[in-house]
């Protein structure tokens, strides 16, 4: 997909489907398709496989192209598949080169490994991942990469990076980034679906959701009701369904994926265990997750 047709794309929910694991923990291809199949009966304006929430940094070369695969046979062109890629230089080029072939629409570059790099160095390896292949390219922003105006500003020179996905949830920091470099860039909200009344209130109408592995209608309504500016409905939903299941996740690192695949088990999808160094809940946090599931019944399918 060209990029700037990619760009028109992303205007609403993007989906960020787990990746399921059996109990050896080897890859359950059958199961991520199962989900996929549930996910895509929705209107997401696009999906990343795999991503933060799909454990990249957990999958072999092998797996990540198998997933990519998957993702595309079973988005048959209705959405845009996303892939993706980070690490270091040789690794990102490759992986979205691989992705490239394998049919994705266009690839999320995650921040490389070395922690405080300098600003030419992060220039060059986004620009390295974005000559790998003509798709379009969006950088994500999490971690330890949480730069200064000054330096996306350089970075919305590359030529086929089209969108900036924040996952830090530092709204003044974004809203002094999309000042300095306006509309060069389409601007996601990405660090969780409790963000969705703060990015939408400085104009954001795009945002990644992991809530739409379980609840994609949820996740669509809270779009729709952010950007009609319906506040009411919005708090009662983020205080009632969304804020205690975050206060959950926020428990223990790596929980934002732990609470997403123990939830998807609950429900008769495909979650299974997580790939260490992350953490599966534990017995109580589990039972506390089974009474939170029982307010979502509506959302849920």
């Amino acid at each position: 997909m060209e990029p700037n047709k990619l760009r028109a794309r992303l205007q609403g929910v993007i989906g960020f489907p787990v990746t399921p694991f059996k109990p050896d923990l080897s890859l359950n291809l059958q199961g991520f398709r199962r989900n996929l199949q549930a996910m895509l009966k929705h209107s997401l304006c696009a999906i990343v496989a795999p991503a933060g929430t799909g454990e990249l940094y957990s999958l072999s070369h092998t797996e990540h192209l198998a997933v990519v695969k998957a993702a595309v046979e079973e988005a048959k062109g209705r959405v845009p598949v996303l892939a993706g890629t980070g690490f270091n230089p040789p690794i990102a080029c490759e992986l979205a080169r691989r992705a490239d072939a394998a049919g994705a629409s266009g690839i999320l570059a995650f921040p490389p490994y070395y922690p405080g790099a300098d600003d030419d160095g992060i220039l060059a390896y986004y620009k390295g991942i974005a000559e790998a292949t003509p798709l379009g390219l969006l950088i994500y922003t999490r971690d330890w990469f949480n730069p200064a105006p000054a330096l996306v500003e350089r970075l919305a020179q590359v030529p086929s990076l089209i969108a900036w996905k924040d996952g830090q949830a530092d709204i003044r920091r974004y809203q002094m980034i999309r000042e300095r470099v306006g509309d060069s860039l389409h601007w996601i909200g990405g660090a969780g679906d409790d963000m969705v009344p703060g990015y939408y209130s400085i104009g954001i109408r795009t945002y990644t959701s992991s809530i739409a592995n379980v609840a994609p209608r949820l996740s669509l309504r809270l779009h729709e009701l952010a950007s009609a500016g319906h506040s009411e409905e919005l708090s009662q939903l983020m205080n009632e369904l969304v804020v205690p299941l975050y206060i959950l996740r926020a428990r223990r690192k790596g929980y934002e994926v732990s609470v997403m695949k123990a939830m998807m088990d609950m429900i008769g999808l495909v979650g299974g265990p997580v790939r260490p160094p992350l953490v599966d809940l534990r017995g109580d946090e589990v039972e506390l997750l089974r009474g939170m599931v029982k307010a979502w019944e509506k959302w849920l399918g």
